[in-house]
Formats: structure tokens, sequence, C-alpha cells
């Protein structure tokens, strides 16, 4: 069987750098995705407790009159 090269070893480090290198850009795309469906999910609740409070604020507005 053939030696490996300098250059044959040179390229499999440098392949295997890349493929860490795109399953960790993968990963952080994914947690992105759900990191963002969160913040969404907590912005959509946060607007709905900033109606109840300001409806609660005029409901009290009402009955001190």
């Amino acid at each position: 069987m053939a030696k490996k090269t300098r250059l044959t070893r040179a390229a499999e480090t440098v392949g295997a750098a890349a493929g860490r290198a795109t399953s960790t850009a993968h990963k952080v795309t994914k947690a992105a995705k759900v990191a963002r469906k969160e913040f969404e999910a907590l912005t959509k609740r946060f607007e709905e407790l900033a109606r109840d409070v300001k409806k609660a604020s005029k409901r009290v507005q009402k009955q001190l009159r």
C-alpha cells in the first residue's frame, strides 16, 4: 500500500476541520431557530399581558369616576 504524502495528510486534517465547522454551524443554526420561536412566543405573551393591563386600568379608572 502506498505511503500517504504530507499533502494527503494535510488535506485530511483540513477536511476534518471543515466537517467539524459545518457540524457546529448546523447546531448553531438549529439553536437559533429554537431561540427565535421562544422569543416570538414570549413577545406575543408580553403583548397580551400589556393589553390586559391596559384594559384593567381602564376598568379601574371607570370605577373611580
